[in-house]
């Protein structure tokens, strides 16, 4: 299969991954735009996405999020989501420049924390023609509250005005553990299926990933509600990919959240929680998602 190292410009930070090319096809095809999740980088199976795309006829453009991966940018493992929102918009208009795209069909898929970003961007950006988001974070707000015991929260925001302050007089920015064993120690996402997927991809195939993040990367999730964008999507096409277990990016928030969004529309239960979806239950999660963009994309 044909792939290759790219690299373009997001308002003067360099972003960098992967375009893989469609196979059996003549001429400009459609791309799909990819980034992964909540401080993951490409190389934590973006890859079999992309290639499962370009066997369907589909270009597959990947970027790590800036401050993460191979792509430049400071803070490093700070995210912003709407920094994040604004960097799959680069990537659309460079995937446009490409000699193997066709601009007028162009697709974007994302997970987890990318797959809320996707919501936002099919709903601002109507160069976008199809929309897949797998697993999605619709509700930083809500998220948080499901996930964080409510007597602890007071605690966060001391630490978060703290770190405001820190920053302010020029001092490091404070830092936190993606993942810790212990659920209960801080962390930015505490449950155990969190700890055993990012420590085993980490150590099989993604050996750039760091378990941590800034603390301020925290507070700008519990700030960021992408359903409030979801109706706006219509008429691009939209397919939301909840898993049934999801205890991360709870399955009930992202079904509530599919009741708001117009048609056309379709909702997918995957087997399993959130990290299933990347390994023992891809097939299930990535067959629909290249259906949907061959559907909407290729017509």
């Amino acid at each position: 299969m044909a792939r290759r190292d790219v690299e373009f410009d997001a308002e003067g930070v360099t972003l960098r991954g992967w375009f893989q090319e469609a196979e059996g096809t003549a001429g400009p095809a459609p791309t799909v735009v990819m980034a992964h999740g909540y401080s993951a980088v490409k190389e934590m199976y973006l890859d079999h996405y992309a290639e499962l795309f370009a066997a369907g006829g589909l270009n597959a453009l990947v970027f790590d999020n800036r401050n993460f991966g191979d792509s430049d940018g400071t803070p490093r493992q700070e995210i912003d989501p709407w920094a994040q929102v604004r960097d799959y918009r680069h990537a659309i208009t460079y995937a446009t420049t490409l000699a193997e795209t066709d601009a007028a069909r162009i697709g974007v898929w994302g997970s987890s924390y990318s797959g809320g970003h996707v919501l936002v961007v099919a709903a601002i950006d109507r160069r976008v023609k199809a929309v897949v988001a797998q697993v999605p974070l619709v509700s930083g707000y809500d998220n948080l509250r499901a996930l964080v015991r409510a007597d602890f929260l007071d605690g966060f925001r001391a630490q978060f005005d703290a770190d405001r302050l820190d920053r302010f007089h020029g001092k490091d920015p404070a830092m936190v553990p993606v993942v810790a064993e212990d659920p209960l120690a801080p962390s930015a996402l505490p449950t155990p299926d969190s700890w055993a997927w990012f420590t085993r991809t980490h150590e099989l195939r993604a050996p750039n990933w760091r378990n941590e993040v800034t603390l301020r990367s925290v507070e700008m999730l519990a700030e960021y509600n992408p359903v409030d964008y979801i109706a706006q999507i219509s008429p691009t096409p939209l397919l939301l990919l909840p898993a049934r277990n999801d205890v991360l990016t709870p399955t009930h928030l992202a079904i509530d959240a599919y009741e708001r969004a117009r048609e056309p529309k379709r909702l997918e239960i995957l087997p399993g929680g959130h990290f299933d979806a990347y390994v023992d239950g891809f097939t299930a999660s990535a067959h629909p998602a290249r259906d949907w963009f061959r559907d909407h994309l290729l017509g």
